[in-house]
């Protein structure tokens, strides 16, 4: 499995996991090139199994849809075992999050919201695309608080146009049109119009118009069509819920009418703008030139190159240029990416310090200064297209030598065996003295290489602490029910669930460090380039020691999922969520101030997934609760988490 792993590290530094799934897993990583925040997905083709098929096409969809309102795929990277997709990065998180968060939205600021969704699906249906599993779990919010499409899993694009009827019967329960619950043969772009009504009453009013923990019943309500209208809901809004909302699909308002509906042009004087903004068959001529001196050849054959849209590194690199572009950022790529899962300790003092390292001057850091000819040794071995002259072997080993040196006169190391205590001592005093390198708190992501015998991924022995509750007896509102975390259930075609809800596989990418330094003991330095480096800087790099508890909580900003208290005390904050939590038959483990949560059915299958963070927020000075789902209805998840926290005493 390692070398799966080595071929996404190659371009992409791994930071901590922000979701997951039944069968994949979503890391927040930093391109090499760009340094540009990405999302990867990680998925194992074992676990997949009969999922496989939905994997390739939400790929093959998002490689021909590109609109500033459909989440960007970067790269796609394959191996024997795995499949990585690295897509654009939302930090605002999930749409339906924010909507809880604010109990529910203004007119004004669901106009907004509303009008970027017609917009990405007016799109999507014009590339003869059927989104099928629209809510507000598939809408991510960006760094600019605009909204993003994602989740094409479920998409369709009939060979006959939109107008051929589909037979499939998928989704989600609560977002499926009528006819999809009566097993009849369907219009995509109908159904989408329905889940989207479901989707605006949702923005609107905070709950869905057809809830139900009872399957039946919930079905019988879609099907007759009544929900209830609140007080607070404008007549306009009230016409626009009618309209999507209609049983009879052939009375739907279609999404060509929604772009010039009055509600939706209401302060805004113009109709939705569907088109997208980048075209694929249009290059923007900057990215291109950085592009082609970075990679050493001609402007043409980059575009050729780009133009051909694998979505390997060459369309990332552009992709990712551009997006730097478009939010004003210079349009450049850094020599010194390709070392960086071996620089950890500048990654480290840029957090701790504050400093910027993309404006330094290539002569004002250390490791890009030393290890510029090193640039050309691996762009010759990484980019093969380059120009440059071929390495030899000794000239790779003398300047590994000599990069050795250069870091030994930094440190003043006076021997670097690794199982020698007084030298590991001594190096830990000069770390703390001198200003070049800081001890990190984190662990450095070493890739670890060994001759012959191919290394498995070592998962991280766990701290968590167990902590046991009675069995929960929540209702799973997903007709393909979780499956069992040991023995997977297979996904047929009939199941609303877009996920088969299979335990996921921890895929750690990195290395255990205690054990790789015993494996170092008595072994040759540098074998080969990257070997020794990983090597060089593991030495150099103290061992990670767990954070003390009494550190305290993290400090953040007040954010939409972070739930505010009265208390100051973290602790006292913590206990009492800890109290209430067994008596909603939620089990849990504790590391530090995260409790990571789930309930199970009667069956004993996970039905839900959730952490609950103690965060100090520094305006107003006091405790707050970060919530994040990690699995499980949405709905459920958010009246799971109201019930437990109106419970306590905080």
């Amino acid at each position: 499995m390692a070398i799966d792993n080595e071929e996404l590290l190659k371009h992409y530094e791994l930071q901590e996991t922000i979701g997951s799934g039944g069968f994949a897993k979503v890391k927040l990583a930093s391109h090499k090139l760009t340094r540009e925040k990405v999302a990867v997905k990680i998925m194992d083709k074992e676990s997949l199994g009969e999922d496989l098929p939905r994997v390739q096409t939400e790929i093959e969809a998002m490689k021909n849809l590109s609109h500033q309102h459909i989440c960007r795929l970067y790269h796609v990277i394959e191996t024997a075992h795995k499949i990585f997709i690295i897509m654009e990065y939302c930090p605002g998180g999930e749409l339906f999050d924010y909507i809880i968060a604010k109990d529910r939205l203004s007119e004004e600021e669901a106009r907004i919201f509303f009008r970027q969704i017609v917009s990405a699906v007016a799109y999507v249906h014009s590339q003869g695309y059927a989104h099928r599993d629209l809510k507000p779990e598939n809408l991510l919010i960006d760094e600019d608080h605009n909204l993003k499409l994602i989740d094409f899993g479920l998409c369709a694009k009939p060979k006959g146009g939109l107008s051929y009827q589909l037979t499939t019967c998928c989704g989600s329960p609560a977002y499926a049109a009528p006819e999809l619950i009566q097993g009849k043969a369907y219009i995509g772009s109908e159904a989408d119009i329905w889940s989207m009504g479901i989707l605006l009453y949702a923005l609107l009013c905070g709950f869905l118009p057809f809830d139900d923990d009872n399957m039946v019943t919930l079905y019988r309500k879609i099907m007759r069509g009544k929900y209830n209208i609140p007080n607070w809901l404008s007549p306009a809004s009230v016409l626009i819920l009618n309209q999507m909302l209609q049983v009879d699909p052939k009375k739907r308002i279609t999404v060509k009418h929604l772009l010039t509906h009055p509600w939706l042009m209401q302060d805004y004087g113009c109709p939705v703008d569907w088109r997208t903004r980048y075209p694929i068959d249009r290059l923007d001529e900057d990215c291109i030139t950085e592009l082609s001196v970075f990679f050493k050849c001609s402007k043409k054959h980059m575009s050729s190159l780009v133009s051909e849209w694998k979505y390997d590194r060459i369309t990332a690199a552009y992709l990712l240029l551009l997006h730097k572009k478009i939010h004003g950022k210079s349009v450049r790529l850094f020599s010194c990416a390709e070392k960086q899962q071996v620089s950890t300790p500048l990654a480290e003092l840029k957090s701790k310090r504050n400093i910027d390292f993309e404006d330094l001057d290539d002569d004002q850091s250390c490791m890009r200064g030393s290890l510029d000819f090193m640039d050309k040794c691996i762009l010759k071995e990484k980019f093969p297209f380059t120009n440059s002259s071929q390495v030899t072997e000794q000239a790779l080993k003398d300047h590994s030598e000599d990069n050795l040196q250069f870091l030994d006169k930094q440190q003043k190391l006076t021997s670097m065996k690794s199982g020698n205590k007084e030298n590991i001592k001594q190096i830990k005093v000069n770390m703390n003295a001198n200003d070049n390198f800081v001890q990190p708190e984190t662990r450095t992501p070493v890739v670890q290489k060994s001759r012959g015998k191919k290394n498995l991924v070592t998962p991280r022995k766990s701290e968590d602490v167990p902590h046991k509750a009675v069995v929960n007896s929540y209702k799973e509102t997903s007709l393909n029910q979780d499956s069992n975390q040991d023995v997977p259930q297979e996904h047929t075609a009939a199941a609303f669930s877009p996920e088969r809800r299979t335990r996921s596989l921890d895929l750690n990418l990195y290395q255990n460090d205690g054990e790789s330094s015993q494996k170092k003991k008595g072994t040759k330095m540098f074998g080969s380039l990257e070997r020794g480096l990983d090597k060089m800087i593991t030495m150099l790099t103290p061992s990670k020691r767990k954070r003390p508890f009494k550190d305290g909580p993290r400090k953040i900003k007040a954010q939409y999922n972070v739930t505010t208290t009265t208390m100051v005390n973290a602790d006292q904050v913590l206990d009492e969520i800890i109290q209430i939590l067994p008596t909603k038959r939620v089990d849990f483990v504790q590391k530090g101030y995260t409790l990571k949560c789930w309930t199970r059915s009667d069956f004993g299958k996970v039905t839900m997934q959730f952490k609950l963070e103690m965060c100090q927020l520094s305006k107003p000075e006091v405790i707050g609760i970060r919530r994040q789902r990690l699995k499980g209805d949405a709905w459920v998840y958010k009246r799971l988490v109201e019930d437990i926290l109106s419970s306590s005493n905080i």
